[in-house]
């Protein structure tokens, strides 16, 4: 019963992971508003090593529609500046010589509209996620069944799996609900 126990707790585990990786996700949404988090994932070559951004630079938004990069050394400017141009974001990055400066423009009802249809997909992928998590651990649940466990212990367990696959699946929900109304809010 421990071992069924441990299979339950790491699938639990797993699902928390997708859930956070969903979240994470959203965060690269932009919904109008400017955040760090839209040039996540952006790198840059310093010092011969691909380094993200946000390494190499404070990032800091001063106002609801704007972000400054402001990079630790002065000659990494021009090289911050093309690796967003480069990202196709659909920003304009502004260099001032010691700061770049991006200005977020409001996003048309099309283009929330394409936004909203990312976000669903992204959240069927983390539901995908967290039905292969429920599938892989039922089948290990179902292999210690051959080894000897009863079935009844395996059945409750698979019970549980099922709730916790809803439980995710509705938080998911929630969460694609939240990101939806940002998206679409003007």
């Amino acid at each position: 019963m421990e071992e069924i126990q441990l299979y339950i707790d790491d699938a639990k585990e797993s699902m928390h992971k997708a859930l956070k990786h969903t979240e994470v996700e959203f965060q690269k949404v932009r919904a109008g508003k400017a955040s760090p988090a839209m040039l996540q994932g952006l790198t840059i070559e310093y010092y011969g090593i691909m380094t993200p951004i946000d390494q190499a630079s404070s990032m800091t938004t001063p106002d609801a529609r704007t972000i400054a990069i402001k990079p630790f050394e002065k000659k990494l400017i021009n090289t911050i500046e093309k690796a967003i141009r480069d990202a196709n974001l659909g920003f304009n990055p502004q260099n001032d010589g010691e700061t770049i400066r991006i200005s977020i423009p409001p996003l048309t009802e099309e283009r929330r509209k394409n936004l909203v249809k990312q976000v669903r997909a992204e959240a069927e992928s983390g539901k995908v996620r967290i039905r292969s998590i429920r599938k892989d651990t039922n089948e290990e649940l179902r292999k210690l069944l051959k080894e000897g466990a009863s079935e009844d212990d395996i059945k409750t367990a698979e019970e549980k799996i099922q709730a916790l696959t809803n439980e995710y699946n509705i938080l998911i929900d929630k969460v694609t609900e939240k990101k939806e109304a940002e998206v679409m809010t003007i």
